[in-house]
């Protein structure tokens, strides 16, 4: 099996398996389910749950698209007359109480191919990152460490490279580089070279899409009954409004998306249902809402200790 059916075949099963914990773990709401095609070639599944006991709004969605590429990516790749093919999965959970973390990953392949169908480029990137509202630090450790095992096994290098970009990519460069969640790990552009095959490039998205499930629902069980106010609520909505102008302003997939001329409800899926802006907000000195504040500072968490 080539890698691009390899990994297609993949991300369609972590898209059921994620589904269906997800479910379980709500005890009430269940994901709606779109197919959808590009009219340059392609399409989708793309799967929404909402109004939930646990979650408030969430996505996972899966996209194979494929056809020539457009033009304003062909001069950032710097090519012309290319074909391209693009699949992965992407996945934003919002639940409905605030001492659950929002959550997102992705992991994805891309092709680029020369006008006579050679291919020409490949490569892999993704990871996932988690925002929390409240934040319980042995669920931050929790979080990093589970990625953390995921990566070691390629080598003891990739997660803290990859932690790094994490923390430089999903940060507000208009909100002074404030950052949007505790990270966790992203990488793009993984290639197969020298020392590194496509397989072994293809292993490593595997492993770390295998560990998001166990990176992210034994948070969830131990937060989602946890009582909370309107208070957390206003606050929870406010942290939110950081999330969406990031995803609106600096998200490379979210801009990739559009400019692919992409499904638009799919691509936006990963905006909350509420969020709100305040002007000149200022948290409390010593309250949970500004400690979160503390912990949105880059630290290593995987040393971290309770």
């Amino acid at each position: 099996m080539s890698i691009k059916n390899e990994f297609i075949t993949f991300i369609h099963g972590l898209q059921d398996d994620i589904c269906a914990a997800l479910e379980k773990a709500d005890g009430k709401a269940t994901f709606r389910e779109d197919l959808w095609e590009r009219p340059g070639g392609g399409g989708g599944k793309s799967r929404v749950i909402a109004d939930g006991n646990v979650f408030e709004k969430g996505g996972v969605s899966t996209s194979i698209v494929h056809g020539d590429l457009p033009e304003a990516m062909a001069q950032q790749f710097g090519v012309t007359n290319s074909q391209f093919m693009a699949c992965g999965i992407s996945l934003v959970i919002h639940p409905l109480n605030p001492f659950v973390p929002t959550v997102h990953a992705n992991f994805r392949y891309f092709e680029l191919y020369e006008a006579d169908g050679t291919l020409k480029d490949s490569w892999f990137g993704g990871g996932a990152d988690l925002t929390p509202y409240y934040l319980d630090e042995k669920d931050g450790i929790h979080f990093h460490t589970t990625f953390k095992n995921a990566c070691d096994p390629f080598g003891a290098e990739l997660y803290p490279k990859y932690k790094q970009h994490c923390d430089e990519y999903f940060v507000n460069k208009h909100r002074n580089n404030e950052a949007r969640g505790i990270g966790g790990i992203f990488y793009d552009y993984l290639r197969p070279d020298e020392n590194t095959t496509a397989a072994q490039r293809l292993a490593f998205s595997i492993a770390n899409g295998k560990a998001f499930l166990e990176a992210y629902l034994p948070i969830v069980e131990r937060t989602k009954q946890l009582p909370y106010t309107e208070a957390h609520r206003s606050w929870q909505a406010y942290r939110r409004g950081r999330y969406v102008e990031f995803n609106l302003i600096h998200d490379r997939g979210t801009l990739f998306g559009l400019k692919t001329n992409g499904r638009t409800e799919s691509i936006l899926m990963s905006l909350p249902p509420v969020a709100r802006w305040e002007y000149d907000f200022h948290t409390t000195p010593g309250s949970p809402e500004a400690q979160l504040q503390e912990f949105l500072k880059p630290r290593d968490w995987t040393k971290q200790t309770i």
